[in-house]
């Protein structure tokens, strides 16, 4: 099988101009809504790190910028439930209001685990904006409280999202042929 993405999508969902416009209207969202606060943007690596980039530039609100990586999917496309810390953030978060940035929340449970962990490290505050929210295969019962856009129950690459953590750097998110998940399910 190539693995060039023409032969891995079914269709594009989100544009590169869907995408900004997605960034713009939640930038100047978080704006209002954290204005004369000083929030702690944490990005969750790997995914969100292109669309992290993009919502701070549109943001017009001091904010520190860190990092933690979580996974509950080691190299699969389904969650295993089990959460586990890879790297934590190194900014102080007590007393602070946490901004979870994540590419997308599925099953919710690396959302819950990450809003329980910051809540357990003395944040003021712990709120999640996602690029994308799949609430049809939530399991965790927990809010995102910013999305760029809902979507259905398909499996996305592009714009951070990877499959086999491949494809993360087109900059469009697709939705992945279903016989291409069965043929590397079955490797």
């Amino acid at each position: 099988m190539r693995d060039n993405i023409e032969d891995i999508l079914e269709s594009t969902l989100f544009s590169r101009d869907d995408i900004h416009e997605m960034c713009v209207r939640l930038g100047k969202q978080l704006t209002e809504d954290y204005a004369g606060k000083e929030p702690v943007l944490v990005g969750a690596l790997t995914g969100a790190i292109f669309f992290m980039t993009d919502l701070a530039r549109e943001m017009d609100v001091r904010c520190k910028m860190d990092f933690i990586d979580v996974s509950s999917y080691g190299n699969g496309t389904e969650s295993s439930g089990k959460v586990k810390l890879v790297k934590d953030v190194t900014t102080d978060v007590k007393g602070k209001d946490i901004l979870i940035i994540e590419d997308i929340v599925d099953t919710g449970h690396t959302l819950k685990f990450m809003k329980e962990h910051f809540i357990s490290l003395g944040a003021k505050s712990v709120k999640c904006v996602a690029l994308l929210n799949k609430p049809s295969r939530r399991v965790d019962n927990v809010s995102v409280d910013y999305y760029g856009s809902e979507v259905e129950n398909q499996f996305v690459v592009g714009y951070g999202l990877d499959f086999y953590n491949m494809f993360r750097n087109i900059p469009y998110i697709g939705v992945v042929k279903p016989e291409v998940i069965q043929a590397y399910a079955n490797k």
